[in-house]
C-alpha cells in the first residue's frame, strides 16, 4: 500500500515492482475480501449502463465483482487479471450462477485485445493499483470502441482506504517516487489520464460500508486474507506488527459509525464513467 506521492515516478523498474505486486495479490486469499464488495460492481454496472449483448471487459477483475454484475445483465463478458488463482475464484462464482463468462489471464498494462474490441471496460479497485498509471489508462481507452464507456471504482485519498494506505506506508514504505493508487480516486487525476480522449467524464463520490464484528475482527480478516496487509504484517518484527495493529485499530475506531456492538466503517470511493470519443 502506498502513501500519497505527487511527483511522477522517475527511473522506476516497473517490471520488478509489478512482479512484487503480483506476488502480494497472490498471497492471502483476496476472494474472502472481494466478495464483500459485490455491491460496488453492481453500482458500477448500472452507472456504466451495461446492456444485454454488449461486449464487456473487466480489467484487474480479481474474483469478479464487476464481471458477475455485467454477466447478470446478459452482456458478453471477458474477465481478466494477472493472478490466475483469483480468476479461478471468479470462474467458480460464475459457474455457481450459470453465467457464461470468458476468463483470461492478462496484464492491465498490456491488454491482449484489439483496438475497439469492447463496448464497455470496467475495473473495480483493480487498475488503480498498477505501478505506471498511464499505461492501463491508455490500454483501456485503446480497447474501448469509439463512443464506448469505461467504468471505474477507485478508493479516494481522503476516505478510509486512502487513510489506511498512509498508516501502512509509515511502516512499510512504497518504492520512492511511485505514485499512490489513491490518486485514481481524484477527479483531477482521472481527467489527466483520460481527458484527452474522452467525450465525457462523470465522477461521483460513493460509500462502501465495511461491516465487521469489531476492529479486531477486521484486522484479523485483512491480516490473513488481504494481500497488501498480509505482506505488510509479515515484513515487520513483533514490535512493528503490534504497533501497526494498534494504529489500524485506532483508525477503525475513529471511523466506526456502528456503535459499540459492531464495526461499520464507511469507505469512500470515486465512481467514474468515461465516454470515449
Amino acid at each position: 500500500m502506498n502513501q500519497i506521492i505527487d511527483p511522477p515516478a522517475i527511473g522506476q523498474d516497473f517490471a520488478a515492482i509489478k512482479q512484487r505486486q503480483q506476488a502480494t495479490w497472490a498471497s492471502g486469499d483476496f476472494a474472502v475480501i472481494g466478495t464483500t464488495l459485490q455491491i460496488v460492481g453492481e453500482s458500477l454496472a448500472e452507472a456504466a449502463d451495461v446492456r444485454a449483448g454488449e461486449r464487456v471487459l473487466d480489467v484487474a477483475a480479481g474474483n469478479g465483482n464487476a464481471t458477475l454484475a455485467a454477466a447478470r445483465r446478459f452482456a458478453e463478458v471477458t474477465s481478466t487479471d494477472y493472478v490466475p488463482a483469483l480468476l479461478e475464484k471468479g470462474r467458480a462464482r460464475a459457474a455457481a450462477e450459470g453465467l457464461a463468462v470468458r476468463f483470461q489471464v492478462a496484464d492491465a498494462e498490456d491488454l491482449p485485445f484489439g483496438d475497439g474490441s469492447f463496448d464497455v471496460v470496467l475495473s473495480t479497485f483493480g487498475a488503480m493499483f498498477t505501478p505506471d498509471h498511464g499505461r492501463p489508462a491508455r490500454e483501456m481507452l485503446r480497447v474501448a470502441r469509439h463512443g464506448g464507456r469505461i467504468g471505474l471504482a477507485n478508493w479516494t485519498p481522503e476516505g478510509f482506504i486512502g487513510r489506511l494506505f498512509k498508516v501502512v506506508g509509515a511502516y512499510v514504505p512504497p518504492p520512492a517516487g511511485l505514485k499512490s493508487p489513491a490518486l485514481w480516486g481524484t477527479e483531477s487525476h482521472i481527467v489527466e489520464l483520460f481527458g484527452p480522449k474522452a467525450a465525457q467524464i462523470r465522477c461521483e463520490r460513493r460509500l462502501f460500508n465495511f461491516r465487521y464484528r469489531s476492529a479486531a475482527h477486521w484486522i484479523q480478516v485483512f491480516r490473513d486474507y488481504y494481500g497488501p496487509t498480509h505482506k505488510a504484517f509479515a515484513a515487520l518484527d513483533a514490535a512493528g506488527r503490534a504497533a501497526l495493529e494498534r494504529d489500524i485499530a485506532s483508525l477503525l475506531e475513529e471511523m466506526n459509525i456502528g456503535g459499540s456492538s459492531s464495526l461499520v466503517v464507511p469507505g469512500e470511493y470515486l465512481e467514474i464513467v468515461v465516454t470515449k470519443r
